[in-house]
């Protein structure tokens, strides 16, 4: 009998060192997820949701807009943008509402529509321009087919973007169709205007945003080269500054397109230094645009980018693709040995060891751009985004939402979301959104970080009170009803 009860003992002892050893096993792991060693306060202890989404933006995009979730992101004080690109930043209601502008005029050619702004019709070999509001009224079709080469959105998105080159074509072709748009004059100065207002409502404080440094135009036919553009994006922001004294501020990265020569990336170090000369305060550093894959790889521009990197902080896109052992994610290992302050996209970083291991060790941020990614075809299902690695380990990330113009997206929230609900654990609560704000401050390059984390320490906690007074907090805990459709 003795032996029995010794025998019980021991098995219910081996039972409860097995449960206690996953216990902890578990939480070893979740305390290495980014955000993990925070501590909440018990007024932050909200579990916001823990449903992952699994299916294109494109058919989920209303049902994220009703989310409890979607609504509880908008509200949190997020800190900053770090990467976006100027031309692409305005919501696309606003972009189409441009069409509608004094003087816009607009021609049919190769079944495309070009748009300009005029002073009056002019008649071109292979155009003729007419008012675009005349176009409108002779074309029953006009605005269904502006509007669908203004956005990448298609309810047949699957049959008519079959490859990554298929859908970067027309990523590219709509750029091309609004720059005359958006780089008049006027119509310049009101669209970062704009940009910054978005954001702002997004409750983000501070933005460094990418630029070709477009010409801009004038009616009267003056052309504004980069010292001049880089000298209206500064006034816009003073002026917005001035009528939002919380806002902090913004910063330009110069980042022409990368499938260059190397006489033309000279051309674009000379400009950054006049940059440098002229904007000390308003310029972050440099970088380079475009497809990956089809552009130039860093190294080809090695000697360049030595030099450069003593005068300017530099900020790359690398591995925005899903090769490995390409001349594209080699850029990962490039962008690293010449002291990138930050990593565009790094999708492909996973696959790179060796350079995972040195982004760790010298604190270098990954700018995770999720909807970007999705949409452009690099990955489809959130819970498959080599970002859910980098997050469940702890390494420093920043959320960022690349070109929301052409997508359907508005400002910062819409990433958040599918960060929060694609690419974390199930058990991931505030604390990981909290850490995205910090993250956002922590690795940018604003003057006075400490100033800022105040800022942003005051508004977070008036977000706390304020949420916690007027919230009822089972809403939150609550899955939405429409979300779950998304996962079924």
């Amino acid at each position: 009998m003795c032996l029995v009860f010794v025998l019980l003992v021991l098995i219910n002892t081996v039972r409860c060192d097995y449960w206690t050893e996953r216990e902890q096993l578990i939480k070893n792991e979740e305390s290495l997820v980014m955000g993990g060693s925070l501590i909440l306060s018990d007024n932050e202890e909200i579990d916001p949701s823990s449903f992952i989404p699994a299916r294109h933006l494109f058919e989920t995009l209303p049902l994220i807009q009703e989310s409890n979730v979607f609504r509880f992101i908008q509200n949190i004080p997020k800190g900053s943008l770090l990467h976006g690109h100027d031309t692409a930043l305005a919501s696309g209601d606003y972009l189409y509402n441009l069409t509608f502008s004094e003087n816009l005029y607009a021609c049919i050619f190769e079944e495309r529509i070009h748009l300009k702004f005029l002073k009056g019709s002019v008649n071109e070999s292979d155009c003729n321009w007419q008012p675009i509001q005349e176009v409108r009224q002779s074309n029953a079709d006009f605005d269904s087919r502006l509007k669908q080469q203004l956005t990448l959105i298609r309810e047949n998105h699957r049959d008519v973007y079959t490859d990554i080159n298929v859908v970067w074509n027309y990523f590219t072709d709509i750029f091309i169709t609004v720059d005359p748009l958006i780089c008049y004059k006027p119509i310049f100065e009101d669209y970062f205007y704009q940009v910054l207002s978005e954001l702002y409502e997004d409750n983000i404080f501070y933005i460094e945003f990418r630029t070709t440094l477009p010409t801009v135009y004038d009616l009267d036919g003056n052309l504004y080269g980069p010292l001049e553009v880089t000298a209206i994006y500064k006034e816009v922001t003073e002026e917005f500054i001035s009528t939002h004294p919380d806002f902090l501020g913004a910063k330009l990265i110069y980042a022409p397109v990368r499938n260059v020569d190397e006489n033309t990336m000279q051309n674009y170090i000379e400009i950054i230094k006049a940059l440098k000369a002229n904007f000390p305060d308003f310029l972050a550093g440099f970088d380079l645009v475009g497809q990956e894959d089809l552009g130039q790889p860093l190294v080809r521009f090695i000697d360049q980018l030595q030099e450069l990197k003593q005068e300017v902080k530099l900020f790359f896109h690398a591995g925005e693709t899903n090769w490995f052992g390409s001349s594209t994610d080699e850029n990962l290992v490039d962008a690293i040995l010449l002291g990138t302050v930050r990593i565009g996209h790094g999708f492909a970083v996973v696959k790179r060891p060796e350079v995972l291991k040195i982004i760790k060790d010298n604190d270098i941020a990954i700018e995770i751009c999720p909807i970007s990614n999705q949409v452009l075809l690099l990955n489809e299902d959130m819970r498959n985004h080599p970002a859910n690695y980098l997050i469940a380990n702890g390494f420093p990330i920043v959320i960022s939402n690349d070109d929301p113009s052409f997508w359907g997206t508005k400002a910062l929230s819409y990433d958040w979301y599918m960060a929060f609900m694609g690419m974390t654990s199930r058990q991931t609560d505030l604390r990981f959104l909290k850490q995205l704000a910090i993250n956002s401050i922590e690795y940018s390059v604003y003057d006075d970080k400490p100033s800022a984390m105040k800022i942003w320490e005051t508004k977070w906690n008036h977000f706390i009170d304020t949420f916690t007074e007027e919230i009822n907090i089972s809403k939150i805990k609550a899955i939405n009803d429409n979300v779950m459709l998304i996962r079924n």
